[in-house]
């Protein structure tokens, strides 16, 4: 093994035990680290410990120049930041040129949404015979009526749930646990599937899993994104989106409704309100409404 496989199998320990990053962060930082790696080769650089400023840019200007899009570069600069940090703590690294490398901004564009109406539509027209039918219903509804993220659905166990205080305990990116509201619809869609549907599909390899596959194993993402788009290609007449265009959805639709900022950052699990704040293109119609109300010269009725 060398010592660039070495050290990266360690890094790669440290992000999973003490950081706690998600499985789909850790893919890509090894991806990234896998083409840092041939890059510095590719210069001349064979061991981690002759990284330096001069090659994480070449490598970075490399990525542009290939058109890497701004949040590829602003991921690979992350990746890069963390290693070289890591590198540094070992003593593999002196000085540390991470902190030198420049941060692409990141675009923020608007999320495409649903209208409410849309959302409706889509949650009271879905064919739910047989178990798949209540499955696919009863993820639809707690992707949207709980704004959770489409990993988070599938982790859910079948104890995580409290029905009565109509909750959801949810485990987060790094691992943050929090417990999200659930509406009325959303229970009683979920409270169908474990009646009438779970039980057709369970196996021994089920455990306690909410959510199951055909096989009767843990629900994947993947299988979730292909529900998600498949119902709403059933149902017409509804824009298609994924199950994080439900998450945008649901946060677009709690702000219009009136709920404060802080409140859907703690829904949605964000670690920053900056994050949150990209939910806030609510609707001409919502403006006006607040304008007609509030203001002392608003709009006329």
């Amino acid at each position: 093994m060398s010592a660039w496989d070495e050290v990266v199998g360690e890094f790669e320990r440290h992000l999973a035990a003490e950081r706690g990053v998600s499985a789909h962060t850790l893919r890509a930082y090894l991806g990234d680290l896998r083409d840092l790696h041939a890059y510095a080769e590719l210069v001349g650089v064979a061991e981690p410990s002759g990284l330096d400023v001069g090659v994480l840019r070449g490598w970075l200007a490399r990525q542009h120049a290939l058109g890497r899009s701004r949040a590829t570069l602003a991921r690979r600069t992350a990746a890069a930041r963390a290693f070289t940090a890591f590198l540094h703590r070992k003593g593999l690294l002196s000085p540390d040129p991470g902190p030198l490398l420049g941060t692409p901004k990141r675009p923020r564009a608007l999320p495409h949404v649903l209208a409410q109406d849309e959302a409706a539509r889509l949650m009271d027209e879905v064919d739910v015979e047989g178990p798949i039918g209540l499955r696919d219903l009863a993820v639809l509804e707690v992707l949207y009526g709980t704004g959770v993220r489409v990993s988070e659905l599938c982790g859910l166990d079948i104890d995580d749930l409290d029905t009565g205080r109509r909750t959801a305990r949810v485990l987060g990116k790094g691992d943050k646990e929090r417990t999200v509201p659930m509406g009325e619809p959303a229970v009683r869609a979920v409270q169908d599937w474990l009646r009438r549907g779970r039980p057709a599909l369970a196996t021994e390899v089920s455990g306690a899993a909410l959510f199951l596959g055909v096989r009767g194993g843990r629900l994947h993402p993947t299988t979730a994104r292909r529900i998600v788009h498949s119902r709403i290609e059933e149902v017409g007449e509804v824009p298609d989106v994924s199950p994080h265009g439900l998450r945008h959805s649901a946060a677009t639709h709690l702000l219009e409704g009136g709920a404060d900022l802080r409140s859907v950052q703690e829904i949605l699990g964000h670690a920053s309100l900056q994050t949150t704040q990209l939910y806030t293109h609510v609707s001409a119609d919502r403006l006006k409404q607040v304008h007609r109300q509030a203001h002392p010269r608003g709009i006329e009725p």
